[in-house]
């Protein structure tokens, strides 16, 4: 359940905010705001940075992160002013077919929830000793409750809460099925939520008698939002973890030029080229590809869209969260998307062939999230009567 694909943004470098001995010194009279967030997949910790940097010039913030998002977070902001501290967190598990194994997840599963007691109360100490006025969680069940426990407001801001309150009477029946199921393991997450954001490359109609629920786009790193997309004459293929032969042979066999990422640094293989992911080249080579053949996380894909780049997401084996985000991408006209285990070399070529229809449909105009997510904010925030902070949106410097 916690996947929500976006690349393997390392080596960026790290983030400079300016503020100073003036910036330390007002930070009392700042809304103090805590964040957590899932640590599967980097589209989690994509969708907290894009909060962070849009926070972080007013109000002072602390990011509690697990597994990968900890690991791409905590370099990021070194020496910044942004607390990053390690959570556990639950992540899935892969069995030697590259399949997603539900029961060694269901294993990690047990194990988190035998730490959680301990969790929970490193949490309440740090809610108790530093009294932050609101907590936002991304799909991560802790920091919830210990606001609960400690009395303070929160918000949920993911994607994964589509699955309680989208209208999801269009899909397959089988994915319905597979929807209710995962959508009543989102709900025992956590509850209680002042507002839920669902943050989505689509948008579905929400079900009858949803309240206090937004429905906004990705939430866009600030390189996204400057980028000056080109339509280039190479393809981009962006994999998680691991990736079907079969996929790759048919990258191979178009004659196109492909940078293959999320895979590591491997001899090439014809036009194919495979690179360590760094979060400037990856965002360049994307702005200025053709087409990006990925998996299905809804970050990466709104990203792409918003760039206006055709997609063909296929969804890892048993991951379902992918399927929906895939039927949902070929309904828009944007893209096509089926399960990696049914993906034949006809489907790319039909794909490559059709990608002035799907630049047609793509539509990127409401898939800029963030500014709706900062309005929802700001109405769970307290008045603050000092001048803000004036700080410069952070730029990435070198390492």
């Amino acid at each position: 359940m916690p996947a929500d694909g976006g690349p393997a943004l390392v080596g960026a470098g790290r983030l400079s905010f300016a503020g100073g001995a003036a910036g330390r010194a007002a930070q009392d009279n700042m809304a103090k705001i805590f964040l957590s967030m899932s640590g599967e997949g980097r589209g989690h910790a994509t969708r907290v940075r894009a909060l962070v940097e849009a926070l972080a010039a007013d109000h002072t913030v602390r990011v509690f992160a697990p597994g990968d998002a900890h690991a791409f977070l905590a370099p990021l902001y070194a020496d910044t002013g942004v607390e990053v501290e390690r959570l556990p967190g639950l992540c899935f598990a892969y069995n030697g077919r590259q399949r997603l194994s539900y029961p060694a997840t269901f294993g990690r599963l047990v194990r988190y929830l035998r730490e959680l007691p301990a969790t929970l109360d490193r949490l309440t100490t740090a809610f108790e000793r530093e009294r932050p006025d609101l907590a936002i969680t991304d799909f991560e069940p802790a920091l919830p409750r210990a606001a609960r426990r400690c009395g303070v407001p929160y918000l949920s801001v993911d994607h994964q809460h589509f699955l309680r309150t989208y209208d999801l009477s269009s899909l397959p029946a089988r994915l319905r099925w597979r929807a209710a199921y995962m959508g009543w393991i989102v709900g025992a997450y956590y509850s209680g939520q002042v507002e839920t954001v669902v943050s989505s490359f689509y948008f579905a109609p929400l079900r009858r008698g949803c309240r206090r629920v937004t429905q906004v786009g990705v939430l866009l790193r600030p390189e996204v939002r400057a980028a000056r997309p080109e339509v280039g004459e190479y393809l981009v293929a962006y994999w998680r973890k691991f990736v079907d032969e079969r996929v790759l042979q048919a990258l191979e066999q178009t004659g196109l030029e492909v940078r293959v990422y999320g895979l590591g640094a491997r001899p090439p293989r014809g036009r194919m080229t495979f690179h360590p992911v760094s979060e400037k080249q990856f965002l360049a080579d994307l702005a200025g590809c053709r087409a990006l053949v990925c998996t299905a996380g809804n970050q990466l894909v709104g990203e792409a869209l918003y760039l206006g780049k055709p997609v063909l997401a296929l969804a890892e084996t048993n991951n379902f969260e992918q399927e929906i985000n895939g039927h949902f991408l070929q309904a828009s006209g944007a893209g096509a998307a089926l399960p990696m285990s049914r993906f034949a070399a006809g489907d790319l070529h039909g794909f490559l062939a059709r990608l002035d229809q799907y630049r047609r449909r793509i539509r990127p105009g409401r898939l800029d999230g963030l500014p709706e997510v900062l309005t929802v904010l700001r109405r769970h925030l307290p008045e603050r009567r000092h001048a803000p902070r004036r700080v410069p949106v952070p730029q990435l410097v070198a390492a």
